[in-house]
């Protein structure tokens, strides 16, 4: 007995000085990164990710950045990206050191990283113990997560404000809970800057190849400004970079005889988001009506698949389709005056059936949205659509934008 006390002692000793070697070396490559900026929030943290990236390139600066959203990847110094390689698929904050690693193996200016933390502990540890970032951008707060965050939306913010470097500048994009954040960042003697979306004229936003808000450019710009880089450079380097895999994007497709608009509102799971994505495509006339509403369910989001469904009596469309599982937790939600336009195919459909079904709800020349969550059968809805030609516009030209699956494909 005595004898496996040992042993246990003795692991115990090489695990804690392992620990304290690892957290030497890491400590020691985060040294030699003179700049960290950690996006944190609700929505948008992938795109002001590449934003910020793209905005302190255009100044010249050597930039690492990380996005861990619909497809997490590692964005190289010339722009360029390859997926983060997870074991057995799954996210883990401890990842984190892996990419400081090989980010300062390029020695760069700045180190843009996505907050990938959920748990308000872990985002403090995120911040304090793994990035140590100068830089924070808290992009707003919105309803999701409020299991694990909330349970209102005040909560909310005070857990995503755990993030703030201390000592540093957090930049914010939030308007309704300014004030609890501005409490937040004082406590940690961190400067709160908020930014004016409408500091972000129209003639700028045409410069974007893809859909972006002007919240996000806002930050991004704002961070530049922190670091020393010019607007007009900034711009020019936002213009350039490449959208994120998740971005909010409209594709024309042919199914048979039908044209359809495919909007990919996935990546805005919330139903602020949602609703604030789909005015601005219908505003921008990038999609029309008769409009049809895909929900993708899932099992672990039951509370989203309610929401989503409430908010169809915002969005009014034409029909409801309801994908994935269970279906019923989205139908229950759904006003009563929208349940006979309801069409539940729910369940793990083969892609053939589910591209059918979706495509027999909504008429030619009509536009569709999908929302929800994009995992499960709302990838297979998207790896479907890649599959379909194209039609052309009045115009001549094929789409609006690009629409890409989580794997990077794109229907044209």
């Amino acid at each position: 007995m005595a004898y496996l006390y040992i042993v246990f002692v003795l692991c115990c000793l090489a695990l804690l000085v392992g620990g304290v070697v690892e957290q030497r070396n890491h400590y020691r490559n985060l040294d030699k990164i003179p700049n960290g900026v950690l996006v944190n929030g609700i929505r948008g943290k992938s795109s002001i990710t590449r934003l910020c990236a793209g905005a302190l390139r255009g100044g010249g600066k050597v930039v690492v950045g990380k996005t861990t959203g619909t497809a997490a990847r590692f964005i190289f110094p010339d722009a360029s990206e390859e997926p983060v390689y997870r074991k057995f698929g799954i996210a883990n904050v401890v990842e984190q050191i892996g990419i400081v690693r090989r980010a300062a193996m390029y020695h760069p200016d700045v180190l843009v990283m996505e907050c990938m933390a959920v748990m308000p502990a872990l985002q403090e540890c995120n911040q304090s113990k793994l990035i140590r970032s100068n830089i924070g951008v808290l992009s707003n707060v919105r309803e999701d997560h409020l299991a694990e965050m909330g349970p209102t939306l005040d909560d909310v913010a005070r857990s995503l404000s755990r993030s703030m470097p201390e000592g540093g500048v957090c930049i914010t994009a939030e308007r309704d809970r300014l004030a609890i954040l501005q409490e937040e960042a004082e406590r940690r003697d961190c400067e709160l800057i908020p930014v004016d979306p409408e500091s972000v004229s129209d003639r700028e936003m045409d410069g974007f190849g893809w859909i972006t808000f002007k919240e996000n450019v806002a930050i991004a710009l704002a961070v530049a400004e922190q670091l020393g880089v010019d607007r007009h450079s900034a711009l020019k380097g936002m213009w350039e970079a490449p959208p994120d895999p998740g971005v909010l994007s409209v594709a024309r497709v042919l199914h048979g005889t039908k044209r359809l608009r495919f909007a990919n509102v996935f990546a805005a799971n919330d139903p602020e988001s949602t609703i604030m994505n789909i005015k601005q495509l219908e505003d921008q006339q990038l999609i029309t009506r008769p409009l049809t509403m895909v929900i993708n369910c899932r099992p672990d989001r039951v509370e989203r698949n309610r929401q989503m469904g409430e908010l169809s009596a915002r969005v009014q469309p034409d029909s409801l389709v309801l994908i994935g599982e269970p279906t019923k937790s989205a139908r229950t939600s759904v006003p009563a005056d929208l349940q006979d336009r309801v069409v539940d195919l729910g369940g793990k459909l083969v892609p053939e059936r589910l591209l059918a079904g979706v495509t027999a709800a909504a008429p030619d020349d009509s536009s569709i949205v999908a929302v929800g969550n994009i995992h499960g059968q709302g990838e297979v809805l998207l790896h479907e659509l890649a599959t379909l030609p194209s039609w052309t516009c009045e115009d001549g030209s094929e789409s609006a934008s690009m629409l890409r699956t989580q794997t990077g494909e794109r229907i044209r």
